[in-house]
């Protein structure tokens, strides 16, 4: 099976082109996306990497997406370039939490806490219990405070010295990885479809676990 993974969760991006069968993912190549213009930069390469292996989008098999949480600007561009995608080529799409991914490759067993920083105090908090692969218990949006109190007495696995270091605070075990890409999202993702986890383009949506500042400053305004 053809997998492509678009990851535009993060400061910067990534398209990977995978072929998966049974419980093996070749990544056939990865390109890195420029920070700042997903929009511009996402389509053009994906049909370069594409036609840089002699192929062609009626090729894909199914799509592989970050859906989160991250950058909502890079998520929603993403998101939509896979939706469009999908619908057309009439083919299943996966969708891959970054906390998710994150905990995947940490080599650790048991109750695992996948953390990124949140910016303004905030971390973005994943429970995993990981066995052949993370199983989810809860994601949410936890405050300096309620991370440190959370991380005791749980290993946590991070790609951000802020929070590897809040971690070491209450003397966590910390794993400290490279943050998730393409690549990792399509070996994740190849598990979900061989189990039938996968989304239809007009139920596929972000996972954001914080609201915007538009939503925020709109329930704000309004009138009580």
């Amino acid at each position: 099976m053809l997998i492509l993974g678009i990851d535009t969760s993060g400061k910067q991006g990534s398209v990977a082109l995978a072929r998966c069968s049974t419980d093996l993912c070749e990544i056939i190549e990865i390109v890195e996306l420029t920070g700042g213009a997903f929009s511009a930069q996402l389509v053009p390469r994906i049909a370069a990497l594409l036609s840089g292996h002699a192929l062609q989008p009626k090729n894909i098999d199914a799509f592989a997406v970050a859906s989160g949480p991250g950058s909502f600007t890079g998520l929603r561009v993403g998101l939509a370039a896979v939706k469009a995608l999908a619908d057309v080529l009439r083919v299943p799409i996966a969708a891959v939490s970054v906390l998710e991914a994150l905990a995947s490759t940490g080599h650790l067993a048991g109750s695992v806490l996948a953390a990124l920083d949140a910016g303004r105090s905030q971390m973005f908090v994943g429970e995993y219990s990981i066995e052949n692969s993370p199983t989810l218990t809860s994601e949410q949006l936890l405050s300096d405070e309620e991370f440190v109190v959370r991380a005791q007495n749980t290993p946590v696995i991070t790609s951000d010295p802020r929070v590897a270091e809040l971690a070491r605070t209450v003397q966590s075990r910390v794993v400290v990885a490279d943050r998730p890409r393409a690549d990792t999202i399509v070996r994740q993702a190849w598990m979900k479809i061989a189990m039938g986890e996968t989304v239809l383009p007009e139920i596929l949506d972000a996972n954001y676990l914080r609201r915007s500042d538009a939503e925020i400053f709109s329930s704000k305004a309004q009138p009580n």
